[in-house]
């Protein structure tokens, strides 16, 4: 066989390299694809070794991995929720799988601390909850994106935002499992039938909850609370009612600065105020008139003004620091065209909230 003339030998040698390196970053891709055939939600869970080779690897790599860091021994601290974000991760990962069941871009992997605590250090871990973006052109773990800790507030569809806006790459709706199973939904639909005829007859008969008005009163408020608290938009939203503030791990953080996420304890909160004030309207409208003392009313006039006029202004001046929205006060149409007769310096007023 006739040797190569000298100067293909470097072309040669470089198309050899060239396909080595894509043999092996091929491999590395077969290999996570077989690992993530064998999770049920294809998270893959990766250790100090797997890191070293899928994400530390001198190889080029075509593929990102979003890494969801846990620790079972804080598993137990229920402000971390670390349970339910994991459930999320995998709801996130096997939403991602279904809807793009050939993709080799995107995988999704966890790493457990007592197991991986190098792979912690590598990343510059020190927190939790905690999940990184390595993408393909992050050179160094420590490089590589975190998470900001409002992708959290909405759970697995605040997650698929950051995915989908960091690489790319569209995640699809996310598929939850149902509340109730098939057996379960056909086991209340024959309770409910069966005690349908006895429930009618201790309607007729009188005497049960529903002819309690104490009972639809209660009910009442319970509705207007839940309304005007958000409590709906928490349950579909899967709003957590607090988060841990991540300067500092042991702290709680009830109310959020910014228009793009809510948590529970700030509805809540305004949903009291609310009620409160609606209560007090109430008491003044039907309760109040059968007093008969004179002073009575009048004192109790007053203080419904001051603490309805403090709970009035605690729901602005929070709507102002969380979104900066001000409220704007206007001169009725009436004096409007009156003063715009004057001549100029006349007209509408705006009042910011904060001088009133």
């Amino acid at each position: 066989m006739a040797s190569a003339p000298h100067h293909l030998l470097p072309l040669l040698i470089l198309l050899a390299t060239a396909a080595g390196v894509s043999t092996g970053a091929d491999d590395l891709v077969a290999e996570l694809q077989s690992l993530r055939s064998r999770s049920p939600s294809g998270v893959i869970h990766l250790t100090d070794t797997s890191v070293t080779r899928f994400l530390s690897a001198p190889a080029p790599r075509h593929y990102s991995v979003l890494v969801f860091f846990d620790a079972a021994s804080l598993h137990s601290k229920s402000d971390l929720h670390l349970p339910q974000l994991r459930r999320e991760f995998a709801l996130l990962s096997a939403s991602f799988l279904g809807n793009n069941p050939a993709s080799a871009d995107l995988f999704f992997a966890d790493i457990e601390f007592s197991e991986s605590q190098h792979s912690f250090a590598q990343f510059g871990v020190n927190s939790l909850p905690h999940v990184r973006l390595v993408r393909p052109d992050h050179a160094r773990l420590a490089a590589s994106e975190q998470m900001d800790q409002s992708h959290f507030s909405r759970l697995a569809d605040s997650m698929a935002e950051f995915v989908e806006s960091r690489t790319g790459l569209e995640v699809g709706p996310i598929v939850r499992p149902p509340l109730v199973s098939r057996n379960q939904m056909i086991l209340l639909v024959i309770l409910v039938l069966v005690s349908i005829p006895f429930g009618i007859k201790r309607i007729m008969e009188g005497g049960t909850m529903l002819h309690d008005r104490r009972v639809w009163m209660a009910g009442a408020l319970f509705i207007y609370f839940f309304s005007v608290s958000g409590g709906m938009y928490g349950i579909i939203r899967h709003t957590p009612m607090f988060i841990t503030d991540r300067s500092d791990p042991n702290k709680l953080v009830f109310f959020y600065q910014g228009s793009g996420m809510q948590l529970g304890a700030e509805g809540f909160a305004v949903g009291s105020l609310y009620t409160l004030v609606g209560l007090m309207i109430a008491m003044v409208t039907h309760l109040l008139p059968r007093v008969d003392s004179l002073q009575t009313q009048r004192f109790t006039m007053l203080a419904v003004m001051i603490i309805g006029w403090w709970a009035v202004k605690k729901v602005i001046l929070l709507d102002n620091w969380k979104t900066g929205y001000s409220i704007h006060t206007f001169w009725p149409s009436s004096w409007r065209i009156v003063e715009s007769q004057r001549g100029p310096g006349y007209g509408i007023v705006q009042v910011d909230h904060a001088e009133i």
